[in-house]
C-alpha cells in the first residue's frame, strides 16, 4: 500500500505526510526522493530541487537551444566547458524510476513529484490532494520562508501555476 500527497504550495503537505506516515508507522519520502534524482542525474540536490514540477519558459528553452548549437557564444555553465545535455524531460523520467523504486518497496507516503500521476495504475494506493484558501498559504509559506506575506504571494502564484504546466506537460492532468 502506498499513500500519495499532491498539495498546492504552501497547503502543508509535507507537514500532513509526516502525521499520516506517524500514524501508521510508515515511512514518508519527500525532499530525499529530490537528492536520489540528483545523484542519478549527476547534479547538485539544490539545481534538481529549482527545477523539479516546473517547465522551462519559451524564453529558457530557446537560450537553451542556442548554447548548444553555438557554445563559444556562451560561457560554460559547468567546469570542462562543456553545456549541460540533462533536459527537464530527462529529469522527469529520471523522477518517475526513483517514484516507482519507491513506491514498490510499500508502506510509503510520497509527496508531490508528480507521484500520483506515476502511480496512477497501482491498485494498493491512495491518492490525496492538499488545497487551502490562498490567504492561509501565503501565510504558511511567509512563516516558513520568513518573509514579508506581500513578497511571498507571487512565490505561491508562480508555483502553483509551474506545477499546473507540468502535469499538463508530462502527464495531460489537469
Amino acid at each position: 500500500m502506498i499513500i500519495t500527497i499532491s498539495r498546492q504550495y504552501g497547503a502543508g503537505g509535507s507537514e500532513v505526510a509526516q502525521r499520516v506516515a506517524s500514524a501508521l508507522n510508515w515511512k514518508v519520502v519527500d525532499n530525499e526522493l529530490v537528492e536520489e534524482v540528483a545523484a542519478r542525474a549527476g547534479l547538485p540536490a539544490a539545481d534538481v530541487a529549482e527545477r523539479e514540477e516546473r517547465v522551462a519558459s519559451f524564453a529558457e528553452r530557446l537560450a537553451r537551444t542556442l548554447a548548444a548549437s553555438t557554445p563559444e557564444l556562451f560561457a560554460s555553465p559547468v567546469p570542462g566547458g562543456t553545456v549541460p545535455k540533462l533536459q527537464e524531460a530527462d529529469l522527469v523520467r529520471i523522477t518517475e524510476t526513483v517514484v516507482a523504486e519507491v513506491a514498490a518497496k510499500g508502506r510509503v507516503v510520497l509527496v508531490g513529484r508528480a507521484a500520483p500521476a506515476v502511480l496512477a495504475r497501482e491498485r494498493d494506493s491512495l491518492h490525496v490532494q492538499l488545497v487551502a484558501p490562498r490567504p492561509y498559504r501565503i501565510q504558511a509559506a511567509a512563516e516558513r520562508l520568513g518573509q514579508d506575506p506581500s513578497k511571498v504571494a507571487g512565490i505561491v502564484d508562480e508555483t502553483d501555476s509551474m506545477r499546473a504546466r507540468y502535469l499538463r506537460q508530462y502527464y495531460r492532468r489537469d
